[in-house]
């Protein structure tokens, strides 16, 4: 039996409807997974970029406590460079004031006669050669030749060897130094300076870890002294 027209239009409504109903299904499927998959793509990026962002913020942070060591560690430094040269001056105004006091020594002329013997025995000691030229301050020629007898009996009894010593009376060493003698031998190749200054600073040279001692306390930091 034939299909009315209205019979055929129907069943083409319902492939329709069919078709339709399947085709928005679909899309729905298709929406919702390109939905899930944008959610997706969506978190990662955003996790990507949370985790840069954290590793940035990291290396910054990483930088500004670099940068604050090393700028405490700069300013430690030159807080400790300052203390040292404070240190130094201190000291170096501490051995000032000790050599201006050197000229109370040659005041006292018993004492400092006494002190030119030692220096001058001291010096042949050191040279043991058969003549040496003595060289003084004008203004101690007088108590060099009063203590040049026993500096030379004193070093004849410790060497075992004679000396002749000759006092220079035409090259004096300057009036201006506190005092003290200088020797010299072989057409003066060699030579020793006993002055009151050169001994000060020899002195100053051998003590200036007991005078920071001394000065400035032990430093815990210090291994060792020089």
């Amino acid at each position: 039996m034939a299909l009315s027209d209205a019979d055929v239009q129907k069943q083409i409504n319902q492939m329709m409807a069919f078709i339709e109903q399947e085709a928005n299904e679909k899309a729905e499927e298709i929406d919702a997974r390109a939905e899930e998959e944008f959610a997706i793509e969506k978190g990662r990026l955003v996790n990507q970029h949370r985790l840069k962002i954290i590793e940035f913020y990291d290396r910054k942070e990483k930088q500004v406590e670099l940068q604050k060591k090393i700028g405490a560690s700069n300013l430690l430094n030159k807080s400790r460079i300052e203390v040292l040269k404070a240190q130094e001056q201190h000291i170096k105004n501490v051995l000032l004031e000790t050599q201006q006091q050197l000229s109370v020594i040659t005041q006292d002329r018993a004492a400092y006669s006494a002190l030119l013997t030692k220096l001058i025995s001291q010096g042949l000691c050191q040279f043991m050669e058969r003549k040496v030229i003595l060289r003084c301050r004008e203004a101690d020629y007088k108590l060099v030749e009063d203590a040049l007898p026993s500096a030379v009996h004193q070093y004849q009894s410790l060497a075992k060897k004679d000396v002749t010593v000759i006092v220079d009376t035409e090259n004096w060493l300057p009036a201006e130094i506190c005092g003290g003698i200088e020797l010299t031998a072989q057409n003066s190749r060699i030579k020793i300076t006993n002055t009151l200054e050169a001994r000060l600073e020899m002195l100053a040279h051998q003590m200036l870890p007991e005078i920071r001692r001394l000065l400035f306390g032990r430093n815990p930091n210090r291994k060792f002294d020089n």
